[in-house]
């Protein structure tokens, strides 16, 4: 696999402190780019940023705090990257959750929908300026196989929430997203792809009860293993100028057929752009 030289490309992570997050940042920090990690906890975070910069033998990783279940939280974290950083060539957007139990975040938006779907959105969204200005650039989102149809009149789950179900339909708003995105982004130099990371045994399972995440992460694969796309898609000169397509396992693979239905891809991003406000202030993402 052909790798490129990170050196002087500008990185941005989330969910950065564990898992599949933290193997990408450690992975596109020993490529020699200057990673900014995003996470919501600054002890944490600066563990996790000391650990990176220590094994991979790069000082340039950078960490930006932010709790992507809150509007306002990702609104301040682009003007604080926008005041250190005047460009941005891949944005890794990694962050997940899978509750077990329906919660409200404070903007009275269903939790995992908020983190796994809009904070997807809006983040990308607010920086799409500077990937453009710093094109060719490249947008990264992890996505799952375990994606299954969104029912758009129950939306939030007010009337049922299962917590694989509504984690899978997350996943599956995120491959609408980008291939959404991917038709928007056409001409501009900056490409968006999507990617199944594989079975991972991740703290996305650490509100399963113990023995079952105990058990389920022996027959899972590594973070690093899980990374390897995601690393592969940022960085990699094969993949320079492909957009809008799907990866497992570093190649390019078809999602569900539903996830080809454009009036879904388009009725989603519609919703998206409205529970973020981005509706009036974007006026260009409308058709």
């Amino acid at each position: 696999m052909a790798q490129a030289d990170m050196h002087n490309k500008v990185c941005i992570v989330t969910g950065s402190t564990s898992g599949i997050g933290k193997a990408t940042a450690m992975g596109l920090a020993k490529l020699g780019a200057t990673v900014v990690m995003v996470a919501r906890d600054k002890d944490r975070g600066e563990a996790t940023r000391t650990e990176i910069q220590t094994k991979s033998g790069n000082g340039a990783v950078d960490l930006l705090l932010a709790d992507l279940s809150s509007q306002a939280s990702i609104h301040q974290l682009v003007e604080d990257f926008q005041q250190k950083y005047s460009r941005l060539d891949v944005l890794v957007n990694n962050a997940g959750i899978s509750p077990m139990k329906r919660s409200l975040t404070v903007d009275g938006i269903e939790k995992t929908f908020a983190v796994n779907i809009l904070a997807y959105f809006l983040l990308t969204n607010l920086l799409l300026d500077v990937l453009k200005t710093s094109a060719p650039a490249r947008i990264v989102n992890v996505a799952s196989a375990a994606h299954s149809p969104i029912n758009f009149d129950d939306l939030q789950r007010e009337k049922r929430f299962g917590w694989m179900d509504v984690y899978s339909q997350s996943k599956f708003g995120t491959i609408l997203l980008t291939y959404e995105l991917a038709k928007r982004l056409q001409g501009t130099g900056v490409s968006v792809n999507c990617l199944h990371p594989g079975v991972i045994g991740t703290n996305l399972m650490r509100e399963l009860p113990p023995f079952a995440g105990w058990f389920m992460k022996l027959f899972f694969s590594s973070p690093e293993k899980g990374a390897e796309t995601s690393i592969y898609l940022a960085s990699s000169p094969e993949v320079e100028g492909v957009s809008g397509k799907y990866f497992i396992k570093r190649k390019e693979a078809r999602s569900s057929k539903e996830t080809y239905d454009e009036a879904a891809q388009q009725r989603l991003w519609q919703m998206c752009a409205e529970l973020t406000k981005l509706d009036a202030e974007f006026t260009e993402f409308q058709y």
